[in-house]
């Protein structure tokens, strides 16, 4: 073999060796193309979520809530129900030994006494109504020191103006110049009164409820705190809201009272000292005027709408009455003749095992507008649209339409609460 020969060989053996090499290297290192379903997936679980994904995520879904409302599914009793069934209670109430024991009652009182003679407002939070035991602690033991006066904040018409009413009719107050009638220059008289040297008498000033929406604005709680800090005014209140507490802040919760001077200059606070007065009483005398139906309690209390059954508000018997009272002689019969009309559907429909919808007890307009030109109640459709229109506007009388029947209208009430209208309607007359 020549030598140009063997060196074609050679070249010929390298290049069949470096195709080798190639090939190896191809086959070891695949193409994504080439990877296995499983090598991707395992390469997926190994990516852990953080806390920061998963609260984004968390945040981003669906929140799934209901529209059932408890109050639409059972009907909430009226003062006169609720007071018949609580009747039957006895002396089987759990009460606290605040109200059983005199000597524990004595030695609460005692203790607040020397608590806000030490220059601190006491303020009672626990479960049950603390009316009673407030009361008798201002009559029993602050009468005996100087001026009581007692207001009511959870009544419905309570505001500001009626408790700085109430300490103004304290002998000599009157007396001092007002320079306007602001609730601050009220607050400001009465604070100026008790800081006089010449006042020996202090002022025991008892809130029910200070936690009511009628005292919660920066307006209300700028005069209190004007009557809190003065050395001579001590304040007894009572809490029932669960965030009560957040109507002060921790600063004005602190601030003491200036008891060398009268108390001006030591800025916003209330001097608060808490006191777990729980009792076990029910709130009947507080919410005796709230709207049992609604969850904002005595603040919707003057609401006319009782509760929601199948889309249709309710209406209560004092708000009936009241709209009643305001109507002509005709739209009371017109009541009248369709509360008739409906309680003896409401009986027709129970013998047969009817479901309890108001809407199905409905009278039609056509059969309404024959029975009120018979009586002598309206005599043409415009008198009648008249007389339901002032009915409709409080919402005491509903209407919709009802297929081949037309326009059907009905009284949104209970079957007890209209039969008492309509009872109360007919002596009246």
């Amino acid at each position: 073999m020549s030598d140009s020969e063997s060196a074609a060989s050679e070249i010929s053996q390298g290049s069949s060796s470096e195709n080798e090499t190639s090939n190896i290297l191809l086959t070891s290192s695949p193409s994504k193309r080439q990877r296995k379903p499983g090598m991707v997936q395992q390469s997926r679980e190994m990516i852990v979520q953080t806390a920061f994904d998963a609260y984004f995520t968390h945040l981003a879904s669906r929140a799934q809530t209901s529209a059932n409302i408890f109050s639409s599914l059972i009907p909430p009793l009226s003062a006169d129900e609720y007071a018949e069934a609580s009747s039957s209670f006895g002396s089987q109430r759990i009460k606290s030994e605040l109200l059983t024991s005199e000597t524990e009652r004595k030695s609460l009182f005692q203790r607040l006494l020397l608590e806000l003679q030490e220059g601190f407002n006491v303020i009672c939070y626990g479960y049950g109504s603390k009316r009673v035991l407030l009361n008798d602690f201002a009559v029993n033991s602050c009468s005996k020191l100087g001026h009581v006066v007692v207001v009511n904040a959870f009544q419905p018409h309570f505001g500001l103006k009626e408790l700085l009413s109430c300490i103004e009719n304290v002998p000599g107050i009157d007396s001092l110049p007002l320079p306007s009638s602001s609730a601050e220059n009220q607050a400001r008289r009465i604070c100026d009164f008790f800081s006089r040297s010449t006042s020996k008498q202090h002022l025991y000033l008892v809130i029910h409820n200070i936690d009511s929406p009628a005292l919660r604005s920066i307006k209300a709680q700028s005069s209190l705190s004007l009557l809190a800090l003065n050395p001579k005014i001590h304040i007894v209140a009572s809490v029932d809201h669960i965030n009560s507490p957040l109507l002060w802040s921790s600063a004005e919760l602190s601030t003491r009272k200036d008891n060398q001077g009268t108390g001006v200059g030591a800025g916003r606070g209330f001097a608060w000292l808490w006191h777990d007065m729980t009792t076990l009483t029910p709130y009947d005398f507080e919410l005796s005027q709230a709207d049992r139906s609604s969850i904002l309690g005595a603040s919707s209390s003057m609401r006319k709408r009782d509760v929601t059954q199948n889309g249709t508000s309710m209406v209560s018997e004092t708000a009936a009455l009241h709209v009643l009272a305001s109507v002509t002689a005709k739209a009371k019969k017109l009541f009248t003749l369709m509360a008739e009309r409906q309680l003896e559907a409401i009986e027709a429909a129970k013998s047969s095992g009817h479901a309890d919808d108001l809407q199905q007890y409905a009278v039609a307009y056509d059969k309404l507008y024959h029975s009120a030109r018979t009586d002598f109640i309206a005599t043409n459709d415009t008198a009648l649209r008249a007389l339901l229109g002032e009915f409709r506007d409080h919402d005491l009388v509903v209407g919709a339409q009802q297929g081949s029947s037309g326009e059907v209208l009905w009284i949104p009430m209970r079957k007890e609460r209209l039969a008492k209208v309509l009872s109360t309607l007919k002596v009246n007359e």
